[in-house]
C-alpha cells in the first residue's frame, strides 16, 4: 500500500501517513525501523504494510516508495 508521510519524529522514530484518501494513520519505532530507513520526510511517497481492519490499521512496515 501506498502512503504520503505527514509526521515524522527523529527522537522517537515514529509518527504518521496519509493514506490517499487523506486518513492518518500512526506509526510506532518498531515499523520504521522495519523499513531501514534513517530519516523521513514530510511529503515523501512510502510504502507501508498494515494489519488488521480497515478502520483501525496497524502499520507494521514504512519503507520509500521504489519504481
Amino acid at each position: 500500500m501506498q502512503a504520503t508521510a505527514y509526521t515524522y519524529d527523529a527522537e522517537t522514530r515514529s509518527g504518521s501517513v496519509l493514506l490517499d484518501d487523506g486518513t492518518p494513520v500512526p506509526f510506532d519505532t518498531a515499523a520504521f525501523d522495519a523499513g531501514g530507513l534513517r530519516l523521513l520526510r514530510p511529503g515523501q511517497r512510502v510504502r507501508i504494510e498494515v494489519e488488521g481492519p480497515k478502520d483501525g490499521p496497524h502499520i507494521t512496515l514504512v519503507t520509500l516508495q521504489t519504481l
